[in-house]
């Protein structure tokens, strides 16, 4: 079961909100999940929406409105928001379900807020993306009202609130220097760009990454609060300088990067600008501010937005300043951080450490399956049953013995019976379930290593099981293999490539509610765009970038029956080329992953010739791979285990 907060608490909390929007004059109340860099995941000061709705999952917003309140998740969190919120006064809306509104839709079809002559919607700016706080100014023209971008009620009823994350930032190899990847980052910034610009960059990997920085201001994300300001000649970071030691800010430096104290970065926007157009004086020209409105909160695009506009000039009274920007012409430009498609093809030095990583990460995830196996053939093992939490905590020692091994990339889901059915479902010390020696566990685990970042999810036997498991996992399986044995031309994407994964489930009418596979970052963030594999298109979200040589993506179907069971099998796969002929470039996928598969679990009925060749090469490649690094028992049971006895 997941946390469940108290339903007079989290009452009690929407009541003391409701207060403050009477007071302020707020009609509506719109709370994202994350930080002020759109990050995915975040630390645990940012957790606003969990305090007043009491819902734990990664992904959510919620709107309080003065006399109801709805939270919008999608179909990974559907179970767990149902039960989270039961008894709260809060509303679940399924996304992407048929007949459910989205949050704008929900907001312009109240009829307290159409009735209303001027509706005040209220959020924090930071922590709302550029491009959805310009569809709520959309929605708030259309209702005839307007906006209150700094309303942050929960900073004021919040009293014991957690630390503003600030943890020590290091240095890392990544086979390209960052005085390269900026060099690198300026040319792609001229190719789209006039020759002044102003880069403005909030999102956190995309900063590590460039810098070759990592650190621990975000559990399991090896990231550190940041801004970057970047020009032709100039790169700015805002971060806690109290994290940064002197070896270190002296390499920033003798590398071009400046250091800027991180709540200094708001104020800077405006006075970098002035800089820039005071030093290029007196010639004419072009200056483009360059964001990501994605990637960006509300809050640095309406700043940006604003430069562009006459009130910048009234603002700014100096008469050299003045003088010189009656030569510029400001604009705003919006496109996606080149970093982002750049971070995500790995290079060599980085493929070369993600394949060896992954032969140490799957000697622990098999050595825990093998120990899990022997656990439940015990005869005894009724007298001494472990837990969910503990399976977790077994696996997270093992992975914790690996040489260079940081972090969990993730919060280890280890889910047994109808808890699997909740995809991200988390265990814990006093809220988890017994084994029993039947049925199925589930668990997606993955490790944060300076080779790189894992990501695996085995479901694993535990006794006997039904024929219905058997069908669902022989079909998740069929689509793994299938979709990790593709052959492609240089120009599909993970929208083009679906189908492989989902198809053996669709033609029994059946389906999971999420994406097949999710980019996976280099000890970065464990879901890193921009590649994936997703079959439904949505404007704007699933235009997905073609798949190229070096990106590592997710291969993850599954089946999840409510209140019964579910079923992943996830590996990593490495995009690289296959042929070249008159049709042009082909593509293939290597698998990263080294894990056993459930032979307990397979319906070879239910497979053909292909699937057959598929799996036998998968199991031999584990039984190869690990069996050198084996004692002489373990390679007995991995034989075993692979069918290679």
């Amino acid at each position: 079961m997941p946390k469940i907060y108290d339903d007079n608490l989290i009452r009690d909390r929407l009541t003391a909100v409701r207060t403050l929007m009477e007071k302020d004059g707020v009609d509506a109340y719109i709370i994202y999940t994350g930080d002020y860099h759109m990050s995915e995941y975040a630390s645990d000061y940012f957790s606003e929406r969990e305090f007043l709705s009491g819902f734990t999952g990664s992904a959510g917003e919620l709107v309080v409105l003065r006399d109801k309140a709805a939270l919008f998740t999608d179909g990974r969190y559907f179970v767990q928001a149902e039960l989270q919120i039961k008894g709260k006064g809060i509303e679940l809306m399924r996304k992407g379900q048929e007949g459910v509104p989205d949050i704008y839709d929900y907001l312009c079809q109240d009829a307290k807020l159409q009735e209303n002559a001027k509706p005040v919607l209220g959020f924090d700016a930071r922590t709302i993306d550029a491009a959805s706080g310009l569809k709520f100014e959309k929605v708030a023209k259309k209702l005839g009202g307007s906006l209150a971008p700094d309303f942050n009620p929960v900073a004021r009823i919040w009293e014991d609130r957690p630390a503003f994350p600030a943890s020590k930032i290091y240095e890392i190899e990544t086979g390209k220097d960052r005085k390269q990847k900026l060099s690198d980052l300026r040319s792609e910034l001229a190719k789209k760009l006039d020759e002044d610009y102003i880069h403005f960059i909030s999102s956190l990997d995309d900063i590590a990454w460039l810098l070759n920085l990592r650190a621990n201001d975000v559990e399991c994300n090896p990231v550190f609060m940041s801004y970057l300001i970047l020009s032709p000649k100039e790169c700015r970071l805002y971060a806690n300088l109290d994290s940064i030691d002197e070896k270190l800010s002296k390499k920033l430096e003798d590398d071009g990067v400046s250091l800027f104290a991180y709540d200094s970065f708001y104020g800077d926007i405006n006075k970098v600008t002035s800089t820039y157009i005071l030093a290029n004086q007196p010639k004419t020209y072009d200056l483009s501010l360059a964001i990501d409105a994605k990637r960006v909160n509300c809050k640095i695009y309406g700043m940006a937005h604003a430069l562009t506009k006459a009130a910048f000039l009234s603002e700014n009274n100096e008469p050299a300043l003045r003088q010189a920007l009656g030569k510029v012409n400001i604009k705003l430009e919006c496109f996606e951080n080149p970093t982002v498609l750049a971070k995500a093809i790995k290079n060599d030095y980085e493929i070369k450490n993600l394949i060896d990583l992954h032969v140490d990460d799957g000697l622990a995830v098999t050595r825990f399956i093998i120990w899990l196996k022997e656990k439940m053939a015990d005869p005894d093992y009724d007298k001494a049953p472990i837990t969910e939490y503990d399976a977790a905590l077994y696996l997270d020692a093992l992975r914790e013995k690996i040489d260079d091994y940081i972090e969990l990339s993730f919060g280890t889901i280890s889910a047994y019976g109808a808890n699997a059915a909740q995809m991200h479902y988390a265990a814990s010390k006093d809220d988890c379930a017994y084994l029993e020696r039947r049925g199925m566990l589930l668990v997606d685990s993955g490790g944060q290593y300076l080779r790189g970042t894992s990501d695996v999810t085995r479901t694993i036997a535990l006794g006997p099981v039904t024929p219905a498991m058997k069908k669902d996992y022989t079909l998740s399986l069929k689509g793994m293999l299938a979709l990790a044995d593709a052959v492609f031309l240089e120009g599909c994407s993970g929208y083009s490539l679906d189908i492989l994964a989902r198809g053996p489930l669709w033609k029994e009418n059946t389906d999971y509610r999420c994406g097949t596979g999710h980019g996976v970052g280099y000890l970065l963030n464990v879901h890193e765009s921009p590649n994936a594999f997703r079959y439904r298109y949505t404007p704007g979200l699933s235009e997905y970038c073609k798949l190229e040589p070096g990106m590592v993506t997710s291969d993850e179907p599954g089946v999840y029956r409510d209140g019964q069971y579910g079923i992943r099998i996830e590996n990593m796969i490495l995009c690289e080329k296959d042929g070249h002929n008159e049709y042009g470039q082909f593509l293939r996928f290597k698998t990263l992953t080294i894990v056993p598969l459930d032979e307990e679990l397979i319906d070879r009925s239910l497979l053909n010739e292909d699937d057959i060749l598929r799996l036998e090469n998968y199991q031999k490649f584990v039984y190869d791979t690990l069996s050198a690094r084996m004692s002489d028992g373990e390679r007995k049971k991995l034989a075993k285990l692979t069918c290679q006895a």
